[in-house]
């Protein structure tokens, strides 16, 4: 059974773990600090020493947490959907949403991916993040070319593209969109994916 101590840490843990990510939407990976992050928890920043040790360890289970946050499988259940169509689209909506695009705040998601070029700690683990979504769009792909809903040769290259053009939205909605909804630029981006899909063009 659990001691107290062991109980503790794994309440107060992840307590602080969100509260360094809500100040880093706020702040940023420079302007978070950890009297910022104890002044939000109405803690003493020695705490967050006694369960972190340092930044260092702090931030690299925030990106843990962040890779959690990404991963949100409870979005992608589409098992009680019968129709193989129906599903497929399902999938294809659900990934092209600003719902899934925002499951990390886009100013954390791309802090990290700046920090993931000097930073081979953080760069692995975005890898394996990434490769978490590929490896399971080329799964579904993979399904839905057997049902004959789409037409595919190969489903990792189509897989790799997929998550490519999805982290392009946000990519776009920073930069390009010119105060259109996300949304509009995605239904761009999903019609072209689909066509690609259903012609044989992977």
């Amino acid at each position: 059974m659990p001691n107290r101590k062991n109980q503790t840490a794994a309440l107060r843990k992840p307590e602080i773990l969100e509260s360094y990510y809500n100040v880093l939407i706020k702040e940023g990976l420079e302007g978070a600090s950890l009297s910022k992050i104890a002044k939000k928890l109405n803690i003493h920043t020695s705490l967050i020493f006694h369960y972190f040790q340092n930044k260092d360890n702090l931030t690299s289970e925030l990106v843990e947490l962040m890779i959690e946050k990404f991963k949100s499988t409870h979005l992608l259940a589409f098992d009680h959907i019968e129709d193989d169509e129906e599903r497929f689209t399902a999938l294809i909506d659900k990934i092209f949403s600003l719902q899934w695009s925002r499951t990390v705040d886009p100013g954390v998601h791309f802090g990290f991916y700046y920090q993931s070029f000097r930073d081979k700690g953080t760069l692995e683990r975005l890898r394996k993040m990434f490769a978490w979504l590929r490896n399971y769009l080329q799964e579904q792909l993979d399904i839905f070319n057997k049902k004959g809903i789409i037409e595919v040769s190969d489903s990792r290259r189509a897989a790799d593209y997929i998550v490519t053009l999805m982290e392009g939205l946000e990519f776009h909605a920073q930069f390009l969109n010119e105060a259109r909804p996300f949304e509009e630029f995605a239904e761009t981006a999903k019609k072209a994916l689909l066509a690609l899909l259903k012609t044989g063009h992977f």
